[in-house]
């Protein structure tokens, strides 16, 4: 297999970063988003048998947001909702259900990544370079292995942004990838109306 060759950035990044009406509708997704992120963040750290936690939104923030600027520049009627990201989709390249190769070369998506503080060392993050696709190799720890309490304290501020997202967007399908995911969606937006 080839080498890809390096795409040419869009824009130099430090001023992309500035770039976009944060009063847009992917400016609103992307502070939600912030903000749920900040409430993760806050949560104190899970016990057994948790023992690493990624936070794609932050050292893979440039293609994040350049995949929701580029995406996400009108309402959408469907939103696909996945349970958690695995080591080598998003938590590679911070773009939901994105592998490193099709980030870089269908959606045409680029950006730095850095390191995320406490790296597992058998799921390196090495970004849009990441050369292993998303098969059943790696293991998360889903929220249904957490005990109740952290597991409630985890999902609630997902439910909240889930509920958020979904009428900011104007989502009228919600389709869940798996069982989890569905309950999940159904919980968060029971009081959202038909």
């Amino acid at each position: 297999m080839t080498e890809p060759e390096p795409l040419p950035a869009d824009e130099d990044e430090a001023a992309e970063d500035e770039e976009g009406d944060e009063g847009d509708l992917a400016g609103r997704f992307l502070r939600l988003e912030r903000e749920q992120d900040a409430e993760l963040r806050a949560l104190s750290p899970f016990g057994a048998p948790v023992t690493h936690v990624y936070h794609p939104l932050q050292y893979a923030w440039r293609p994040h947001r350049r995949f929701v600027r580029r995406y996400l520049r009108t309402p959408k009627r469907v939103l696909f909702l996945g349970m958690n990201p695995g080591p080598f989709g998003m938590a590679q390249t911070g773009v939901p259900f994105g592998e490193a190769w099709h980030v870089r070369e269908w959606l045409r998506v680029t950006g730095a990544v850095t390191k995320p503080p406490g790296e597992h060392p058998k799921r390196p993050v090495l970004g849009l370079s990441c050369h292993r696709s998303e098969r059943a190799s790696g293991r998360n720890v889903p929220p249904t292995e957490l005990p109740p309490p952290e597991r409630d304290r985890l999902l609630g501020p997902c439910d909240r942004a889930l509920a958020r997202a979904v009428g900011l967007l104007g989502v009228g399908l919600v389709v869940a990838v798996g069982r989890f995911a569905e309950r999940r969606a159904r919980r968060a937006l029971a009081g959202a109306g038909p």
